[in-house]
């Protein structure tokens, strides 16, 4: 067994996860949780429209990764990896958050700093994570990754086999659009345009029309599956596999995009980190739901709750980095 430490820092949160992997005796591996963490740090803040990490973006980070670097010490984690994503990749400062990153980290693990990531590297830690859980009979799968900055969107059975990152996520979608609280009919048009627009790239890359079942992962798409089944407040343990069907996650995006951000602040289940840029998400959620339903038989939207956090750890057991 081994204990391991995974960072995702992403355009909007930033998140840990400590779990115990274990090989079985068929050859394959198997994830406990130890701690599961999130915390809207929001990092991306500005970067769509200034090219640079905000002073304020860098300080809330800070606070929340010395909060995980405290839990890694005391779990006896003796591997740890943090992967930065979309923001950290767009962003001219980054040398800044690097040696942040190295001076909180390096103390807990000797050598650790946060690592930029690919986006095509993102997709597949993305895919590991969420389809573990799931039947392979259920495959071929496509697995959306809707994070603050990017989107990944996955095809593959066993392993990957076509992956494509897009520069569009609830944040960015948010900040360059839907300015108006709740937003106008003009700014949603907009935003709507923008998305298909941007995934039009990702639809041309991916190979959708033979997938049987399509799982999303993160805030979002969790989020989402949480106010579809009507849950009072956040329950990851039910949301975990949940299924909602187009229908209902029609009516639910499409709700959530003319709420005022204090009605979606009332929401049992809302983060209040995300109330303010769920429109965006749920947008994009409904573009990506509408060309599935073009070119595919898949109804229904599945919601993983494990994600490329979990791909992380998965990874850092197999490369041995750490010892």
């Amino acid at each position: 067994m081994t204990r391991v430490a995974a960072i995702d820092c992403g355009t909007n949160s930033l998140r840990l996860l400590i779990a115990d992997v274990e090989e079985t005796p068929d050859g394959k591996q198997t994830l406990t949780d130890v701690e599961r963490r999130m915390i809207v740090v929001r990092l991306g803040q500005g970067v769509d429209a200034t090219g640079e990490f905000h002073v304020d973006a860098i300080a809330r980070t800070r606070r929340g990764l010395q909060e995980y670097a405290t839990l890694i010490a005391e779990s006896g984690a003796t591997r740890l990896r943090m992967v930065a994503t979309s923001a950290t990749r767009d962003a001219s400062n980054r040398d800044v958050f690097f040696d942040m990153t190295r001076e909180i980290l390096d103390p807990v693990i000797a050598g650790s700093v946060a690592e930029v990531i690919t986006g095509d590297e993102e997709a597949e830690l993305s895919f590991l994570g969420a389809v573990a859980d799931l039947d392979p009979a259920e495959g071929p799968f496509v697995v959306v990754d809707l994070g603050g900055g990017s989107t990944e969107v996955v095809y593959g059975a066993d392993s990957v086999i076509a992956a494509r990152s897009v520069d569009i996520g609830c944040v960015r979608l948010t900040e360059r659009c839907l300015h108006s609280d709740p937003p106008t009919d003009s700014e949603i048009t907009a935003a709507i345009q923008t998305a298909r627009e941007v995934l039009r790239d990702a639809f041309s890359a991916v190979p959708l029309a033979p997938a049987h079942t399509w799982v999303g992962v993160a805030g979002t798409m969790t989020t989402l599956s949480a106010l579809a089944h009507e849950m009072p407040e956040y329950d990851s343990v039910k949301i975990h596999l949940s299924r909602v069907p187009f229908p209902r996650l029609f009516e639910v995006c499409d709700d959530l995009v003319h709420m005022t951000r204090a009605r979606r602040m009332s929401l049992g289940p809302m983060h209040p980190g995300r109330a303010d840029v769920i429109g965006g998400g749920a947008i994009i959620t409904r573009v990506l739901a509408e060309e599935l339903a073009a070119v595919t038989d898949i109804g229904e939207l599945v919601v993983s709750e494990h994600d490329i956090l979990d791909g992380i750890a998965y990874s850092l057991a197999a490369s041995g980095n750490g010892d």
